[in-house]
Parts: C-alpha cells; structure tokens; sequence
C-alpha cells in the first residue's frame, strides 16, 4: 500500500472516532435523568425527614409547656392567702357568698361562646376541636404577711400574669379558663381565657396545634350524677380520688348548690390532649386512633384501647385522624394541693 493511501485511512478512521452517535448521546441523556432524579428523591426524602423531626421535636416542646402550666395552675387552685386561709368563712349575713363558685370546675363536650359570664359554653357542632371540654381554676393571690398591700406575685394565671392586687374578699380570686379554639391562623390552639386589663374576660392562644383536649375529674365521697348534698364525714382533705368522672356526671343543673358540692370534691385531675404538627409532617399517612385520656390492653382480647374512653357519652376520647399531619397524645394527672372545701 502506498503511503499516501495509508494516510488517508488513517485520517478517515480518526475522523470516523470524532463526537457520539445518536445513541450513545441518548444512552448518557438517560444515565444523566436517573441520576438527576435519585438526587431529587434523596432530596424530598432528606427533606421530608428533616421536616419530620422538626415537627416531632415542637411537638415534644409544646407538649412540655402545657403539661408544666397545666401542673402548676392545678396545684394553685383553691389556695387561699394568709388571712383567708387562718380564719373561718363568716356568716352570709356579712355579705359573705352563700354558694360561691368552686376553685375547681368543668364543662364536657363544650366550646366557650363569646359572652363575658365565666360559665358561658355552646355546642361544638361541626368546629374545628369538637368533643374538647372547657377546665375552669380559680385561686387567690398571695402575700407575704396579712398586712401586706400587693401580693409577692408568685400565683399566675394561665397566661403566666402575676396580679399585684390582694384580695378584696374570701372569694375574690384569679380565673383562669382552658379551652381549646381556633387562632387567626386556622389553626386549633388551647385557649386560655382570663381576666384582663380591663376587667373583662380576654381569649389568648396559649398552645397551638391543641386539637383535642379531654378533662376527667377524680372525686371523693359522691358517685356519678350526685343529687344529694354530699355528707360532710364522707370525705376529707386527705382522702384520693376514689373515681373519675366527667364534668356532666358532676355538675347538678336543677340544684346549683349540690352542683358546686360536688366540685369541691374534686381531688386529681386527668388531663389528655391530642397535639398536631404541620399539613404534611407525618411520614407515616395512614389513618391512626389516638386515646388522650391514655391506652391499656383489653383483659379478654388483648387489643389496645383506652380504659377511660367513652366515645359514646364523652366525644373526643378516641380520636382518629388521616389527614398527613404528625401528632402526640399527651396524658398525665394533676393532684391537687389545696383543701377544695370551705372552712
């Protein structure tokens, strides 16, 4: 073979090797998508993990701070300052209430409407929260010494105020309502109603992602729906709670007398709530069943389920949702410090 014709092969092979075939460009055009899109879904999962934990973790913050301000004014109510505490209640006569509210009170499966009277409730209907109840605490002030004129400022109301006024009576005392509402955000929160500057009754978020929030009051020495005034022996500042109750079972509509008897036989409160994250901070989507007022194992069946729930006469305590948010039950149980009944 001549050289020149070497040549030319040479250079017609070289320039045969130039670039890529359609083939190979769209093999690597598709090596190059997978690749792209496994860093696309590493990232939505990474991302949606992240989220997650984000989630869990004000979850579990929200949790504690409810469950500290919930202990801390349970603890509070009832408590009376230096002089009301050493001194027997005076005769009506003296313009003492006959039949003052209770330190401790509840109503079941209701919503705060918007009137300013402490008790004030309407249906749920179809809102947002529906089967939550309303916790309702009542406590004095306190001071150092009788004479003081302002308090020492160590008893809150639900918003974490301390009032500087003392006490003008036996039953002048601070209110604090827990309830659950929904903010201007749309979302549910625990609402604390309390009295304001101004002297009326002001709604403030306390907790938001609040959804549900369930209330059992444990009693001594009445039974369910009590009609009778309770007896006097029956029961005594160191007894326990012998049940738990609703606040329907306790609460006497025709007698108000015997109703707010037997609230101040309320010694321990069981509090559930049921806390949710943000849309979409779930991984797990699937539909699940939350007991607030907590879970135990059936004795014959085994299946888990919640001693305490009545989803018949006490909407609210089985709770079941499927709607991709991430949630947390939260139980536990307050017993009360102070001595519910008059002196």
């Amino acid at each position: 073979m001549k050289k020149n014709d070497s040549m030319k092969h040479y250079l017609a092979a070289k320039h045969r090797q130039q670039g890529l075939t359609l083939i190979e460009l769209m093999v690597a055009m598709v090596i190059s998508l997978l690749i792209v899109l496994a860093g696309v879904a590493a990232l939505v999962v990474s991302r949606q993990g992240f989220s997650s934990v984000d989630a869990a973790s004000q979850l579990r913050d929200n949790s504690r701070f409810a469950v500290d301000l919930i202990q801390r004014l349970g603890v509070q109510a009832g408590y009376k300052d230096v002089r009301d505490a050493a001194t027997k209640k005076p005769p009506t006569t003296q313009g003492i209430e006959s039949n003052p509210p209770p330190n401790i009170y509840g109503i079941n499966n209701q919503k705060r409407s918007e009137s300013d009277a402490w008790d004030e409730s309407s249906d749920w209907g179809s809102a947002l929260g529906a089967g939550s109840d309303i916790l309702v605490l009542r406590n004095q002030t306190s001071q150092l010494v009788p004479t003081a004129t302002t308090s020492d400022e160590t008893m809150i109301d639900c918003m974490g105020l301390a009032p500087t006024a003392i006490p003008i009576d036996r039953y002048d005392r601070i209110l604090s309502i827990l309830h659950v509402g929904v903010g201007l955000d749309g979302e549910p929160a625990l609402m604390c109603t309390h009295i304001g500057s101004t002297g009326l009754l002001e709604a403030e978020p306390l907790i938001s992602g609040v959804e549900n929030f369930q209330v059992l009051y444990g009693v001594d020495g009445i039974g369910p729906n009590n009609a009778t005034p309770p007896i006097a022996t029956a029961s005594s500042p160191e007894n326990g709670p012998e049940r738990y109750l609703r606040a329907d079972q306790i609460t006497n509509a025709s007698n108000p007398s015997v109703s707010y008897s037997n609230w101040q036989r309320v010694r321990s409160l069981r509090i559930g709530m049921v806390i949710r994250g943000p849309s979409g901070s779930a991984v797990d989507k699937s539909s699940k069943t939350f007991y607030p007022l907590g879970i135990t194992k059936g004795s014959s069946t085994g299946a888990i389920g919640s001693g305490m729930a009545d989803a018949t006469n006490d909407p609210g305590t089985v709770f079941t949702s499927s709607d991709g948010r991430l949630r947390q039950t939260v139980t536990f149980t307050v017993h009360l410090r102070n001595y519910q009944e008059d002196n």
